[in-house]
């Protein structure tokens, strides 16, 4: 195999395995069996892997086996020693590669890669804007697709935000908008082939079940850009660790966007350098921080070398995402604002300023990742909302340190078993009057499917339709 350009024709003759089997692993099992079907008959290892094996949990494997593919075989077991008898595997994004198996199987020379891997290395002649952070990606992917569009380039939008790169392999588009979570950051610089632009909206911490500390989810995340090399990478020169990251790129250009120099707002208005450009209250981005990733958006425009003034009114225009300091309307003076996407208490606080001046009674809580919660009780101590309603895995202890701080005599603190029994507890201490808000801080693991399926739950105990906040506007290629 190819170390270098892991592309699915380097794969003929090895041995591989899939490892999980979401959408991400779906997509990755109909690529390989296209490539196996699309091949010359020959038998041997001359072939591209004739018989697939799929290792996933025994809730997956009835839906696998359903296919009645009899070259795919279904095994429930993933232990070191299974996944010691493969040359690759292909994973889910999910599955962590720091888990001991996984590390043990790497030790004995298995590979593991991902789907975005092999898109990579086998679409080298892409365009790709490659666009990560911890938190403003979705949004920054869709509006960077949303303008180029309007700027009347086919344009793809693609990868984390909703789309595995492998369901559109033979997909052709002028630019390809990736977003990349960190754990798919990784599967670029594995793939050897360079994104023309990379965008990092911010860093800080995340999703420490999954890679194991801070500080390797920060290497992780900024491999987008210290290990895959992109031609340009945009950063945000707010951001103190990607300010310190940017000044160690010698394969990068480097360009910035929250400064003077090029793309950042003075209020709500948005400049490019002395330029004023836009009156960025017209623009459906609620919160600083989204028009902020306005500027890394329109700096990522500017080098592919397109005039990025000329399309900046065009935001305009953008319809947001679900999910995300979503408002569903009003009941009984109340306004229900869904921020399911929220999973960090840094992304909770950043909702709360977006409402400042109203009272707010805000419901965080779910999986507990061992995220440190002091700088959220620091930050509602000086500035308090109307109530805070602690709920999910994590919701004790978020509500025994907000109880122990004096601070929290500031505002009405609540404690709630679930969501159903926190929209309730938020109704009660806003006596009729301001916003509920749902930005959790935490992801929804154990309690719901994902941030998508919570947020769709908190719209039906609000009385409004979960059905029609759903869509992401613009995902494939347009």
């Amino acid at each position: 195999m190819n170390a270098s350009r892991p592309d699915i024709a380097s794969l003929a003759g090895r041995r591989v395995a899939l490892w999980g089997w979401g959408r991400e692993g779906r997509a990755a099992y109909a690529a390989l069996r296209a490539a196996a079907d699309g091949l010359p008959a020959g038998g041997g290892d001359d072939r591209f892997p004739a018989t697939l094996t799929l290792l996933c949990s025994e809730a997956e494997a009835d839906e696998a086996r359903a296919l009645g593919d009899a070259r795919l075989r279904v095994e429930t077991q993933a232990s070191a020693e299974r996944l010691s008898a493969f040359d690759v595997v292909v994973k889910s994004p999910g599955i962590s590669p720091y888990r001991p198996e996984a590390l043990e199987a790497a030790s004995r020379g298995t590979r593991f890669l991902g789907g975005t891997a092999l898109w990579f290395a086998s679409r080298p002649d892409a365009t790709t804007l490659c666009v990560t952070g911890t938190k403003g990606k979705s949004t920054s992917s869709a509006l960077l697709a949303h303008l180029l569009r309007a700027g009347g380039h086919r344009t793809a939008l693609t990868g984390n935000i909703g789309q595995p790169l492998l369901e559109v392999l033979d997909g052709q588009a002028e630019y390809w908008v990736v977003e990349l979570s960190s754990y798919q950051t990784g599967d670029v610089a594995a793939a050897g082939v360079p994104p023309q632009v990379a965008l990092v909206t911010n860093v800080f911490p995340e999703h420490l079940d999954w890679h194991g500390s801070h500080e390797r989810y920060v290497r992780d995340k900024l491999a987008l850009v210290t290990g895959a090399h992109p031609r340009i990478a945009v950063l945000n020169a707010a951001d103190p660790l990607l300010a310190e990251a940017g000044r160690g790129l010698p394969r990068s250009e480097v360009r910035w966007f929250g400064h003077a120099d090029g793309w950042h707002l003075r209020g709500d208005v948005l400049w490019r350098g002395g330029r004023e450009v836009l009156d960025t209250r017209g623009v459906p981005l609620p919160g600083r921080h989204n028009r902020a990733n306005l500027c890394g958006v329109l700096a990522a425009i500017e080098a592919l070398g397109l005039d990025a003034v000329a399309l900046a009114p065009h935001a305009a225009g953008f319809r947001p995402l679900p999910h995300r300091l979503q408002s569903l309307g009003v009941r009984d003076g109340l306004e229900y604002v869904n921020d399911s996407i929220s999973t960090t208490p840094h992304a909770s606080l950043a909702a709360l300023e977006v409402f400042a001046g109203r009272p707010v009674a805000i419901l965080v809580g779910g999986h507990d990742r061992g995220v440190d919660w002091s700088a959220f009780a620091e930050a509602v101590r000086a500035r308090p909302p109307a109530a805070i309603v602690t709920m999910g895995q994590n919701g004790p202890r978020i509500h025994a340190l907000l109880a122990a701080d004096a601070g929290c005599a500031g505002y009405a603190l609540r404690q709630a078993a679930g969501l159903g029994e926190a929209v309730a507890q938020a109704r009660t201490a806003l006596a009729g009057g301001g916003v509920v808000l749902l930005s959790p801080g935490a992801p929804s693991f154990g309690a719901y499917r994902d941030y998508a399926e919570r947020g769709r739950h908190f719209a039906a105990l609000a009385g409004f339709d979960p059905a029609a906040i759903a869509a992401i506007p613009g995902i494939g290629i347009a």
